[in-house]
């Protein structure tokens, strides 16, 4: 689809109310595939999309398309190209973040919302990349250390496979609490892959393949600009996390997921004040929708039934 002025590639099932599905860092469409099947079994329109950046979607060189300006844009034009006023929402990690973000701007597209491993975030009182720089100290930041251009985008692309094989096993509730050490307590100056244990196995869960064969032939600085645009996006949109979602919400979070862990539900409930009971998945990590598809399908169907999108 040409959409927003970029295309846009669609993996869609079934017929009836519109469901659109974004995804998160490292992912792609393909991680909606056990969600697909069964929203249209529930008499939706599912549609899951490659972000910008990513996929068979188009990458732009310029870091500056990477901002969540366009990235909630490009959900809206997908709703146009398809012809639909309105859609539920439902994002998973960054894809999460762009939920809230066009929750908060486009209100009237997005009457429902669901947010997997990324509840909403108040805005912060400084540019983000301020704020983590205080609170990592001299530990490694994850959003920091993908700031610098090519750093992060060299030592993935080096080795697709290696790369995939230990971010995706690495935040999953198969390695319980190696995840939470992952993101909070890895020494400066360490590079992010070394830092992660090869899996005796791989999860049962993961399909790496299709990963693998997209980032080896588009390297990773697409889906990386997006973090790079994350102090941009404060100064820009001043009414993300400041603003009040008055739309129903649902989050699902797994329980080794440390965006999870830190989540303060009082001020979240504050600003969402229609959020659903947040659903913690117990032993699950960071990519609940492929961890737990059977869970997360429940609950979707639900959330969905309970606010007319049926």
């Amino acid at each position: 689809m040409r959409a927003n002025g970029i295309d846009i590639h669609l993996e869609e099932a079934g017929s009836g109310p519109l469901v659109l599905l974004l995804h998160g860092f490292p992912e792609l469409s393909f991680s909606w595939r056990h969600q697909l099947p069964a929203l249209a079994a529930a008499g939706h329109h599912a549609v899951a999309v490659d972000l910008r950046g990513y996929g068979r979607s188009t990458a732009p060189v310029d870091v500056t398309a990477y901002a969540m300006r366009e990235m909630v844009a490009d959900a809206v034009a997908v709703l146009d190209g398809l012809g639909e006023p309105a859609a539920a929402l439902v994002g998973h990690d960054w894809g999460a973040q762009i939920a809230w973000a066009a929750a908060a701007l486009h209100p009237d597209r997005f009457p429902a919302i669901a947010a997997l491993s990324v509840p909403f975030q108040p805005r912060t009182p400084v540019p983000p990349t301020e704020q983590l720089r205080e609170w990592a100290g001299d530990r490694l930041n994850w959003l920091l250390y993908f700031q610098r251009p090519g750093v992060a985008d060299a030592e993935f692309a080096a080795d697709p496979e290696r790369a995939m094989r230990l971010i995706m096993y690495g935040l999953s509730g198969d390695a319980g609490e190696l995840g939470t050490r992952l993101v909070t307590e890895l020494p400066g100056g360490a590079r992010l892959l070394d830092s992660i244990p090869e899996p005796a196995a791989l999860p049962a869960w993961l399909e790496l393949e299709p990963y693998v064969r997209e980032f080896s032939r588009t390297g990773f600085t697409g889906a990386l600009n997006r973090y790079r645009n994350v102090d941009r996006d404060w100064h820009d949109l001043p009414a993300v996390g400041a603003t009040t979602i008055g739309q129903p919400a649902l989050f699902i979070g797994g329980e080794f997921d440390t965006a999870t862990r830190y989540a303060d539900w009082t001020a979240i409930r504050e600003r969402v004040p229609r959020l659903a009971d947040p659903l913690i998945l117990a032993g699950c990590g960071h990519w609940v929708q492929q961890e737990r598809p059977v869970e997360v399908n429940d609950h979707l169907i639900w959330f969905l039934r309970e606010n007319a999108f049926a």
